[in-house]
């Protein structure tokens, strides 16, 4: 080891809109249905290494919107940002990139949907924080459940 260590950094180079995709395949007779829709939400997070040092983080949100059982709109949205992220320690990058960046990223995505929700003729739809921590532990819970639970070295008794 050095007798100096680097300081951690951690810098947004960009916060872009990666894709988006609308759907109103009942319209126009769906602006017509006097019945309360019902708003389902799925939240998926993602990260990769873009090269040494910088990563890209998205959250992609689907909102599947129903009145009864016909689907009114619905829309995928996925907002990415680039972070800079130097000298951290290993056991911190996965929580930095996936509960720190993403909660950077998550208003933009917020702000684009509820947009473009607007834009469909439907009133925009504001979500609400999300705990991406939270939502972090359980990936890591789900994919320490579908992990095998023992290891099974060929060979060996």
């Amino acid at each position: 080891m050095s007798g100096q260590e680097q300081a951690p950094a951690f810098s947004i180079q960009r916060v872009y809109l990666k894709g988006m995709s609308l759907e109103m395949p009942n319209a126009p007779a769906i602006f017509l249905e006097s019945q309360q829709p019902s708003v389902e939400v799925a939240v998926d997070v993602s990260s990769l290494t873009i090269v040494e040092g910088i990563h890209e983080t998205a959250v992609t949100v689907t909102l599947t919107t129903r009145v009864g059982d016909k689907v009114a709109f619905l829309i995928e949205t996925t907002q990415a940002g680039i972070f800079e992220i130097r000298n951290v320690p290993a056991d911190q990058m996965d929580v930095l990139v996936n509960v720190v960046c993403a909660n950077i990223v998550f208003p933009y995505l917020r702000a684009n949907l509820a947009d473009a929700i607007q834009r469909t003729g439907f009133p925009p739809i504001h979500l609400a924080d999300l705990d991406f921590g939270a939502i972090h532990q359980q990936r890591l819970e789900q994919q320490a459940a579908a992990a095998p639970s023992g290891l099974i070295v060929p060979g060996r008794a």
